[in-house]
């Protein structure tokens, strides 16, 4: 069976005053729904300390009943209380990368290099990649082997600036990742309306716009994966 590796950040603060954040849950359970019985799943975060979760993000605790079975399953959280880390997992086993969201991934997925190199080897090894919301930063300085950055020449998406400005968080974050992936050489694609789904595939590499997208990323991640030989 194939294995598909999910990252998740472990920074909980929110710009210079500190507000809390984290991961968005939905993002990870979502697709985790999606591909859980297909695929072989492993949960890192960039610090083996228990994964933050963004307060706003649990709100669907009490709204969505898929959302709220995972939050009170004590095995599945578990993997979030005492996360993986990079250097815990062989890179040649996957398949597949998803860099989950949550604006905490802002500060600790840009510059990490274990995460960097995984990413590489899984995409050159001929694997895909994938991220969603706030996921892409991840990726936005990731370079292959011929020193090119991954994102180069890809139509890609991810949180916009409209929607961080709709959120009245645009001057807490590091940077605009609008911006970044645009920077990186590839085209920025969004949906008409802010929060509304919106899921590219560009080759290997599918990516999606914020939390209305994560479950289409994982069906297109299937998708591409059943088709893959092997």
């Amino acid at each position: 069976m194939k294995k598909i590796l999910i990252v998740v950040t472990n920074h909980a603060r929110l710009g210079e005053k500190g507000k809390k954040t984290g991961l968005w849950l939905r993002e990870l359970t979502d697709f985790y729904h999606e591909v859980k019985d297909s695929f072989r799943i492993d949960i890192i975060s960039t610090a083996p300390e228990r994964v933050p979760i963004d307060p706003r993000s649990l709100a669907a605790v009490l709204y969505h009943k898929q959302t709220r079975q995972y939050y009170m399953d004590d095995q599945f959280m578990d993997r979030l209380k005492h996360p993986l880390t990079p250097k815990d997992i062989m890179n040649e086993e996957y398949a597949a990368i998803y860099f989950t969201g949550g604006h905490g991934t802002m500060w600790d997925f840009p510059n990490d290099p274990d995460l960097q190199k995984l990413t590489v080897k899984i995409y050159e090894n001929g694997g895909i990649v994938s991220a969603v919301c706030h996921g892409p930063s991840g990726l936005q300085n990731v370079r292959l082997s011929d020193d090119n950055y991954l994102l180069a020449g890809h139509v890609v998406t991810a949180f916009s600036d409209r929607e961080e400005k709709l959120l009245g968080l645009y001057k807490h974050i590091p940077f605009s990742l609008e911006q970044k992936v645009k920077e990186r050489g590839a085209l920025f694609k969004k949906a008409a309306l802010p929060m509304g789904a919106c899921v590219v595939t560009s080759g290997r590499l599918i990516t999606g716009q914020n939390p209305a997208s994560a479950r289409g990323v994982a069906q297109k991640l299937i998708g591409q994966l059943k088709k893959a030989p092997g």
